[in-house]
């Protein structure tokens, strides 16, 4: 329990993904700037990126929308984040 409070503390945070390959995760709050936002978004598309099996060939994001708990979901630009070729393609 000390290691998990540990890294959270630390800004770990855990992603998860369904059978449909739909990710879900926290990037921020209410109170965050869109900078800070973009910047959390990044990150996870990132970590995304080098957690990629090696055998998926193709397009690897398709669409990326971000929402509230409740809300409904927003299309993000992928090419406004700076998605690499090598991890989109």
């Amino acid at each position: 329990v000390a290691g998990a409070v540990k890294n959270a503390k630390a800004g770990q945070v855990q992603y998860r993904t369904d059978k449909a390959g739909i990710v879900q995760c926290t990037i921020g709050r209410a109170s965050f700037t869109p900078e800070q936002l973009k910047s959390n978004l990044t990150a996870l598309i990132d970590a995304l990126s080098k957690a990629r099996p090696q055998g998926i060939k193709g397009i690897y994001f398709r669409k990326v929308s971000v929402s509230s708990t409740m809300g409904a979901g927003v299309r993000v630009d992928t090419a406004s984040l700076n998605i690499a070729q090598s991890a989109a393609h």
